[in-house]
């Protein structure tokens, strides 16, 4: 059984594709102190999540335990390790999704998790981890992402008054807290910008990675960052003319793959 579980579950649009970049670099570095499991390692577990975020049903919630106890059975003996699950959808669907508003699925799911593993590994001691990041951004950030991954034809501010609690991210933390009896930490995007890893300081923070394998890490670029607004538009135009979902992805793959039109 792992030494301790850190589990990074989000949010979306805070830094976690770049946390997960520099995991995935520094993997073989980290091994002797850290096992890792990223999203490729846990697509039936988060095809759950997203389903809780989702229905909300006891069903769905059923197949995030099942799912999970899986993903605990098979893991090797590593007394000596922490092992770090790092994903955004542990917390579900980014809101924005038709009626899904917020991450009021988060505490639910974070309960589970932590309920499940003190089932399977009693003698372990789980840690939850949330990136946040001021409102204004965030949304920005999250509507972008829809723009860019989705069929979203609402404009931004249409966005911003249909989901006025979806950057609610402070308030998600505290409900976790509220809801889970275990360490729950959270750090702001907005901090991270001058640490030598950035995002993935603070939750390397929480791994005890010895001294001189931390040093030893080497940093990642940001990753996934937002489009150009030009590109936004350019998108949200090919939502809003592109009824066939192919041809929708097929007009969007072309405009990214060559650029937006002066």
């Amino acid at each position: 059984m792992p030494r301790k579980i850190v589990i990074h579950a989000g949010f979306h649009k805070t830094g976690t594709s770049t946390v997960q970049a520099v995991l995935r670099a520094n993997r073989k570095a980290l091994m002797p102190a850290l096992a890792i499991r990223l999203k490729g390692q846990m697509q039936e577990l988060m095809s759950a999540t997203r389903g809780y975020s989702t229905y909300g049903t006891d069903e769905a919630l059923d197949k995030v335990s099942r799912r999970f106890d899986a993903l605990l059975a098979e893991l090797p003996g590593m007394p000596r390790r922490t092992l770090l699950l790092s994903a955004e959808e542990l917390s579900g669907h980014m809101p924005g999704r038709g009626p899904l508003a917020d991450y009021s699925a988060a505490p639910v799911l974070a309960y589970l998790l932590w309920q499940r593993a003190q089932q399977a590994l009693p003698n372990t001691p789980v840690v939850f981890c949330f990136a946040t990041r001021a409102p204004a951004p965030w949304l920005r950030s999250a509507w972008a992402e829809h723009v860019k991954s989705s069929g979203m034809t609402l404009g931004f501010d249409e966005f911003c008054a249909q989901y006025p609690d979806a950057a609610a991210l402070d308030a998600t933390v505290s409900a976790v807290r509220g809801r889970v009896p275990a360490a729950v930490h959270s750090y702001a995007l907005e901090g991270c910008t001058d640490l030598p890893l950035g995002p993935a300081d603070p939750v390397l923070d929480l791994c005890d990675i010895p001294a001189d394998i931390r040093v030893k890490l080497t940093p990642q670029p940001p990753q996934n960052t937002r489009l150009s607004e030009d590109t936004l538009a350019a998108l949200l135009h090919i939502n809003r003319t592109h009824r066939d979902t192919d041809a929708r992805n097929a007009a969007k793959a072309a405009l990214l793959d060559k650029g937006p039109t002066p």
